[in-house]
């Protein structure tokens, strides 16, 4: 059957047509919100330091994105560099094809083309954004560089109670690979950095007598995990991942395995000029930290050694409720590594298989499943679950506890965890080891909604 249109109706069709091709160039033209630029950079963490890099808009870590919860803003993103690349939004909830991650279905952005979408932040809190690309043995590509910024989703109502912000990460530069006798592939860092910038070489964080900064800390590092501390301070801890906790606490130091957030509120109640820094010598000697000055203030600065290392995630958690009706569906996922040989890397698999070989579980809308993390390796895996928060109920025999929400959970060697989630985000999900070497090697899996 052929349709045939009046005028009125052709001329109407036309004039939809045209309006249409006008929105489309409009958006194109429109200046974005939130610009971003991929290019190579090269890094200079100490005068007698460079490092060649690929980062976001010339800077390490890249800009700062302010967002208000459910209010979409425009991004645009300019590849300039010379791999294909891709920007994932961590810690928010966005639907498949924008999160950022290929094995969910975004899109990679091939080199010096430019993509453009809208985004609406949720979540709020303190997110952030980073590459999710495929390093292999090239230290010097995916999360091993500078591809890294913070992003915080402010709250409608969100009355400040605090002086000052600052956003500080961590993050460890590879010199070289280290094999082992199992096979595994374990870079060495000779560089780490607070914001780009060894101990000593950054501008000091300025404070006040008597304020109350909020840090917010991001350990960007490809690997590994860290404990920081800051000289004469006590940290009081009021969010994990960005999402706030149920019981704040008062704490000597921070643990942050990669990718995970914390946010703190220092009281400055101790005039001086003070160490920002990883609690462990060896690692601080590599310009892990960064200077804590008062105004006034003068002197080199100090640093305290902390005795032993201290956290608990229990600690920040509620009681925990009584069992919900319906139960969660249980799903165990079990951890392990293969060796494949003298001179070959080995795989990291999940229930026995690497991705993209892994099982993809199907989960039901609106269903609350329980994720039984079962650590069966000899190595601690920071586990990250894409485009849902989920709260963690248990985690190396620690008690049943509640209300913890997060995104990332350490799960220590010969250990397993417990952790729960709403399924409320149709789409392909990534859940995997945030370690860059695991994930090359396998340690991943997608969940499909049915």
């Amino acid at each position: 059957m052929v349709e045939v249109l009046t005028r009125r109706e052709f001329g109407k069709a036309s004039a939809m047509t045209v309006a249409a091709a006008a929105a489309r160039h409009l958006h194109a033209t429109a200046k974005p919100d939130i610009s971003l630029e991929i290019a190579p950079f090269l890094l200079e963490p100490s005068p007698k330091h460079k490092i060649a890099t690929v980062a976001y808009n010339g800077q390490v870590p890249g800009p700062l994105f302010r967002m208000r919860q459910g209010r979409e803003v425009s991004v645009q993103i300019c590849n300039r560099s010379p791999d294909p690349e891709v920007v994932h939004w961590h810690g928010l909830g966005l639907p498949s094809a924008i999160d950022g991650a290929m094995e969910e279905g975004t899109p990679a952005i091939a080199p010096g083309a430019t993509t453009r979408f809208n985004l609406k932040p949720s979540p709020a809190g303190f997110r952030w954004y980073h590459t999710h690309t495929f390093a292999g043995k090239d230290l010097r590509k995916a999360q091993y560089g500078g591809q890294h910024g913070f992003v915080l989703v402010e709250a409608a109502n969100d009355p400040a109670s605090y002086d000052q912000e600052v956003f500080l990460t961590l993050h460890d530069w590879a010199g070289r690979d280290m094999s082992s006798d199992d096979g595994s592939m374990n870079p060495v860092y000779d560089i780490t950095t607070v914001n780009g910038k060894m101990l000593g070489f950054g501008e000091p964080v300025r404070v006040r007598q008597s304020q109350r900064v909020m840090l917010h800390i991001l350990n960007s590092s490809p690997t590994e995990v860290h404990w920081v501390a800051l000289a004469g301070h006590r940290f009081h801890v009021v969010a994990l991942d960005g999402n706030m906790v149920p019981t704040p606490q008062t704490v000597e130091m921070l643990r942050l395995s990669p990718a995970e957030r914390v946010s703190a509120i220092v009281t400055m109640d101790t005039p001086g000029v003070w160490i920002f820094g990883e609690v462990r010598k060896h690692i601080q000697a590599t310009g892990m930290g960064c200077v804590v000055e008062y105004a006034g203030a003068k002197g080199e600065p100090v640093w305290h050694q902390p005795n032993e290392l201290e956290w608990d995630y229990h600690r920040f958690a509620a009681s925990a409720p009584a069992q919900a009706a319906p139960a969660p569906q249980r799903m165990e996922l079990v951890f392990t590594s293969k060796f494949q040989g003298h001179g070959n890397e080995e795989l990291w698999r999940i229930n026995g298989k690497s991705y993209p070989e892994t099982e993809e579980p199907v989960l039901t809308a609106g269903q609350r499943y329980r994720l039984i993390l079962k650590n069966d390796s000899m190595d601690d895996h920071p586990m990250h679950l894409h485009r849902h928060r989920f709260e963690v109920k248990r985690v190396a025999g620690s008690p049943e506890m509640g209300g913890l929400l997060k995104d990332v959970v350490l799960v220590p060697t010969k250990t397993t965890a417990e952790i729960e989630f709403t399924a409320d985000n149709p789409g392909r999900t990534l859940f995997h080891c945030h370690q860059q070497n695991h994930m090359d090697r396998g340690f991943m899996m997608v969940f499909r909604y049915a």
